[in-house]
């Protein structure tokens, strides 16, 4: 569910009459913070190693064989890193990456704690001993995937210039490994991202694409990229952000899914930030793509695609034009039909962002025949689906004009919508609620009763009434709210001339 509030809290926005839409955005995105905050926690892993050797590493002395070098302790480690043999330096430190290759609790702090840190950091500007110098970025690339303390003595041990300087290698295999842990340490904080920022990593980094360039290191330099846009605490500056974005424009044209989907996490990161980092990527001409993704079949290209195009939209009321304009409700009606629960919950989460802008905007959202597709969703598919899709109604009710309102009554939402009174979560209840106060505020008589008839006729101001007494007062108060408008409009309704439908 695309919200952290409590349920009072995010209710504000539609009992609070007359306050500015912006206001209303904003309220949108903090409500949806918390569903990327999970989404990043299952999507990120950390840890990113290029994992093998490459044949343009190419020793400069000739490789001396060691009985001893499979039981190697940490105290052999540290004496080997010590040594003024540089075959010895290079075993003891391929003996550290292995030690730390295993799958189950490699023994980082170990490793750490042996204070050969700053023996790596100095290995890194081995130029003339390349493999020495892959050996040593792939053991800081696996300690700086692990917690933050661990990635932080990477940091405080030295190696961010270094790794900076290894970009430039001539041997790609070191490149990318130093890639791989300057992604690392940048994924781990705002701090430390900021770190690799403000040393000028960005220019080294988009430097290294070329024509030519192998895949997986194009790879490496996407997922790398994607940290730096990466924002826990704080967004990354908007000079990085404009060094990044052309790069990232023309890697969002690229083929490979992978790099695609690294790509769309980046810009979900950088659109997270609020109308000015939106005005940096939607001014780029990059939503008609943006838009063109929304069709993939691939999972993982789409859901980052759609947490970027929901974020656009909950931007400014321009913004969420510039995304109407390339052709967004277009295909969003489709990407609500997806069989996956997930993708639906952000289509409806999208929608349900866009729906809070003004009027012509949720015409043309109407226009387009995405209610039906909502009816759909409220009758058929999985709760977590059905709240996103209320809240997307609610959206739409409280800014609709008489005529919205009078269409979304006949759209068919009514019966789905009431019989999700009985809902175990109390937060849909009380939105539902919300969105039939609204519908009665219909100012024709004719159509108000009709609208009563509707009710009525799937008991639904019987599961109203059954909720005055519930010990949530929210959901008590709006449903006495409801009855009181009810049963006073429907001695107003009596007297009107009789429109041929059932009594």
């Amino acid at each position: 569910m695309a919200t952290s509030k409590a349920p009072e809290e995010r209710l504000k926005k539609y009992k609070s009459q007359g306050k500015e839409m912006s206001l209303q955005r904003q309220q949108r995105i903090a409500s949806s913070l918390q569903l990327r905050k999970t989404r990043k926690d299952e999507q990120a892993l950390k840890g990113r190693n290029i994992g093998s050797f490459s044949s343009d590493v190419v020793s400069q002395a000739p490789v001396k064989e060691f009985s001893w070098q499979a039981n190697f302790t940490v105290d052999d480690i540290i004496q080997g890193v010590n040594s003024s043999d540089t075959i010895l330096c290079f075993r003891a430190t391929q003996a550290a990456r292995e030690m730390l290759s295993q799958e189950n609790n490699p023994p980082l702090n170990l490793i750490i704690e042996a204070g050969i840190i700053p023996k790596l950091v100095d290995f890194l500007e081995a130029t003339p001993y390349p493999k020495l110098q892959l050996e040593a970025a792939w053991v800081l690339t696996i300690i700086a995937s692990g917690t933050s303390e661990q990635t932080g003595a990477v940091v405080k041990g030295g190696a961010i210039q270094p790794l900076i300087e290894l970009l430039h290698s001539p041997h790609l295999t070191v490149s990318e490994q130093a890639v791989c842990a300057l992604g690392n340490i940048a994924g781990d904080c705002a701090e430390f991202r900021d770190d690799v920022i403000s040393n000028n990593a960005i220019p080294h980094l988009i430097n290294l694409i070329s024509k030519n360039i192998p895949i997986t290191l194009l790879r490496n330099i996407t997922w790398t990229l994607s940290k730096l846009c990466q924002n826990k605490d704080s967004y990354p500056c908007e000079d990085a952000v404009r060094q990044m974005l052309p790069t990232l424009c023309e890697l969002l044209l690229h083929h490979d899914n992978e790099i695609l989907t690294d790509t769309c996490w980046a810009l979900s990161y950088l659109t997270e930030g609020g109308k000015e980092y939106i005005h940096h990527v939607v001014t780029t001409g990059i939503l008609p793509r943006l838009v063109e993704l929304m069709t993939v079949l691939e999972l993982s290209v789409l859901i980052p695609c759609l947490y970027t195009m929901g974020n656009i939209v909950a931007g400014t009321d321009e913004q969420t034009q510039m995304a109407i304009d390339a052709g967004m409700l277009k295909v969003l009606g489709q990407v609500l039909k997806h069989p996956s629960s997930s993708i639906q919950v952000l289509a409806a989460w999208t929608m349900s962002n866009l729906a809070t802008g003004p009027r012509h905007q949720v015409e043309q959202l109407i226009s387009c025949n995405l209610l039906p597709a909502l009816v759909d969703l409220l009758r058929n598919a999985e709760l977590k689906v059905q709240k996103e899709v209320v809240y997307t109604v609610a959206n739409i009710a409280t800014q609709a004009s008489q005529c919205q309102l009078t269409l979304l009554a006949h759209s068919g939402i009514l019966e789905p919508m009431l019989s999700l009174l009985t809902a175990p979560d109390m937060e849909v209840v009380i939105v539902v609620l919300d969105v039939i106060s609204y519908l009665l505020q219909i100012d024709n008589l004719q159509e108000k009763k009709r609208l009563c008839f509707q009710i009525e006729e799937v008991a639904g101001f019987e599961k109203i009434e059954s909720l005055l007494h519930h010990h949530n007062t929210l959901i008590s108060n709006s449903a006495l709210d409801i009855m009181e408008k009810y049963l006073c409009e429907d001695e107003d309704v009596d007297s009107l001339p009789g429109t041929g439908l059932k009594e």
